[in-house]
């Protein structure tokens, strides 16, 4: 049998039940990689029930720096689910390894003859050392940890350090762990010929970066961008923005003279409470904001609709998964792009904020408050499940100390004794934008009705068709004035004949790298031009102009920012290609590679022809 080999280059897929603690000792598994200095990612595949289903794990370890998902097989596999072994011994690539619990002997129709087999007896191990079966369930993810760390040559000083770490003020529980740990690194030594032929060896790769998910992110930019009142309903991916905001509310955000909170969450009955209590937050000056997913959306838009009508600052962040409907719960796509671009019926648009990383989680999140202030509208920050629930390299978070929050166009009271006029929707600076008012600014100037229907100037209700086209108009403009301060798009140019251009967003980021190294070797050099935001800044015009051949990268079925590209920008549809992957899982750089190769074989072909 041939044996693979690879040196910091392969992919490990760990196989549990979900439910069993095996998330913790996986993700130790990515953290202990990094501290060796080489790149990984981590990519959790999990069922949308809470407990008793397969999931799996994978991490990629690249010393080239490529961490989006990887096509093909794994070259190792954990298998530690006895309902998915079957499944997990044919995903393995021919020469790689298995590493599974042999407490139970594997009927011989599962055996394949191109790959290796590592036995261990986990379960009889934890039997013989643990009397409590939570116990026993726990410690046989940290034993296969321990026993990893042998097969693969990691530095077991590296997760003695992790456990000590994780357990920091717990320290009951740090030597228990260890005990583990070794249990599993002495079986292996001892029973494998170690290392084995895929092995990690240190490197100094990482730099600064920190391995972070989006949605820990997210939640600690809206406590740097200000938020004090949430209002929320819990739903699949977005949940943990708000449990890791109030993690650190808990920390940063207590009077530190009375022990009273600076902050408020409140968890509503449904989504369309959620929001409404954030949009009241919003209209009475506080930094408001609130989280959901597509289905959430979908009873948000009558509020968002409102929000944009009456001008209302509000922060949205929408972690993308597959639907329509309840769809995959647990499963990243990128398919609200259209929904939230133009969330609420009639003429209304709202601005998105795309992030790529963790660190622009964080940045934009933050930015965000500034943005929903300064334009008296919603923003909404458009993640999804892969960037906000798996860990990713991330540059680290900074914040400027020095940073004023810009709360826009708000009269105080000396404003107001001073105004010889003042209209809720006067645009007096010509930029869109009115100036506003909050609650008991004045004793009795400033005071304005809020409604969603159709106003003037001075927000009283009118039906006239001047009026209403006025208003309109006006918000338009606002929207133009807008896109000035919105990130623009992140440019890379590799070829000046400009051939072919990738247009790109979010979370897809990570597996551009490869797809266009991929591509270089095949002889095909192209330049990328990565979406931050919406409405499009005039670049992205610019570039898709520029090239000849236009490739949009999206994670959904209907090519949406491709059809908003053509709606906003006026561009020929025909004049762009839409390279769509939308099975629930994380898009690869060899898809992306292969679809574009593809299609300019095709219009080599016409053109020949």
């Amino acid at each position: 049998m041939t044996l693979f080999q690879s040196i910091n280059e392969f992919v490990v897929r760990f196989a549990n039940t979900n439910g069993t603690g095996s998330a913790s000792a996986n993700n130790m598994f990515a953290k202990a990689i990094m501290r060796m200095g080489l790149p990984v990612s981590a990519k959790n595949i999990f069922p949308s029930n809470i407990q008793g289903m397969p999931t799996w794990f994978e991490v990629r370890i690249s010393e080239k720096g490529f961490l989006g998902r990887r096509d093909g097989a794994p070259e190792l596999v954990v298998a530690m689910n006895a309902q998915s072994i079957e499944e997990d011994i044919q995903s393995v690539q021919p020469g790689g390894f298995l590493l599974y619990d042999s407490s139970r002997i594997l009927p011989q129709r599962l055996m394949r003859k191109e790959i290796n087999f590592l036995g261990m007896p986990i379960s009889d191990i934890c039997r013989t050392e643990y009397s409590d079966p939570r116990q026993r369930q726990l410690f046989k993810n940290v034993i296969y940890v321990g026993a990893l760390a042998a097969l693969l040559d990691i530095d077991f000083q590296v997760l003695k350090d992790l456990v000590s770490d994780q357990f920091k003020g717990k320290d009951k529980l740090i030597r228990p762990n260890i005990y583990a740990l070794e249990l599993g690194f002495e079986f292996a030594n001892k029973q494998f010929s170690c290392p084995l032929p895929i092995c990690v060896e240190r490197r100094d790769l990482i730099g600064d970066r920190i391995l972070v998910d989006g949605n820990t992110a997210s939640g600690l930019g809206a406590v740097y961008g200000g938020a004090t009142v949430v209002g929320w309903y819990p739903i699949t991916p977005s949940t943990s923005v708000i449990e890791k905001f109030a993690s650190y509310c808990q920390r940063l955000r207590i009077d530190p003279a009375n022990g009273q909170k600076n902050y408020a969450i409140v968890q509503a009955e449904d989504e369309l409470s959620a929001i409404g209590i954030a949009m009241g937050g919003g209209w009475n000056g506080a930094r408001a904001f609130t989280a959901t997913s597509g289905p959430g959306i979908s009873l948000m838009t009558e509020f968002l609709g409102l929000a944009y009508f009456a001008e209302i600052p509000l922060v949205l962040m929408n972690v993308q998964r597959a639907g329509p409907s309840t769809g995959m719960p647990t499963r990243t796509q990128q398919s609200d792009m259209l929904t939230c671009a133009y969330a609420s019926h009639g003429d209304s648009k709202q601005i998105l904020l795309i992030p790529s990383t963790p660190k622009e989680c964080f940045d934009f999140s933050a930015q965000a408050f500034d943005l929903a202030d300064r334009l008296q509208t919603p923003i909404i920050v458009m993640t999804d499940l892969d960037m906000g629930m798996n860990f990713h390299l991330s540059e680290p978070f900074g914040w400027d100390d020095k940073h004023e929050y810009d709360l826009g166009k708000v009269l105080d009271a000396d404003d107001l004794e001073k105004a010889s006029d003042f209209g809720r929707y006067l645009d007096v600076d010509g930029d869109g934008v009115c100036y506003r008012t909050l609650p008991g600014t004045h004793p009795n100037k400033g005071a304005f009705f809020t409604r969603g229907t159709s106003h003037n100037e001075y927000a009283a209700y009118t039906e006239k068709g001047e009026d209403y086209i006025k208003n309109m108009e006006r918000l338009e403009h606002k929207f133009a004035t807008g896109v000035k301060r919105l990130p623009a798009p992140e440019i890379t140019i590799n070829s000046k004949a400009k051939r072919v251009g990738l247009v790109y967003y979010g979370s897809t980021d990570e597996a551009i790298p490869e797809a266009v190294s991929l591509l270089s070797e095949q002889g095909v050099k192209v330049n990328t031009l990565r979406i931050r935001a919406f409405p499009f800044n005039p670049q992205v015009a610019s570039f898709i102009r520029e090239h000849d051949s236009v490739f949009v990268v999206e994670q959904n079925r209907d090519g949406q920012v491709k059809k908003l590209l053509c709606n906003e920008l006026t561009i020929d549809p025909a004049s762009m290609c839409a390279v769509l992957h939308y099975d629930g899982l994380a898009i690869t750089g060899q898809f992306i590679a292969e679809s574009v190769q593809t299609e300019l074989s095709v219009q080599t072909d016409k053109a020949a022809g």
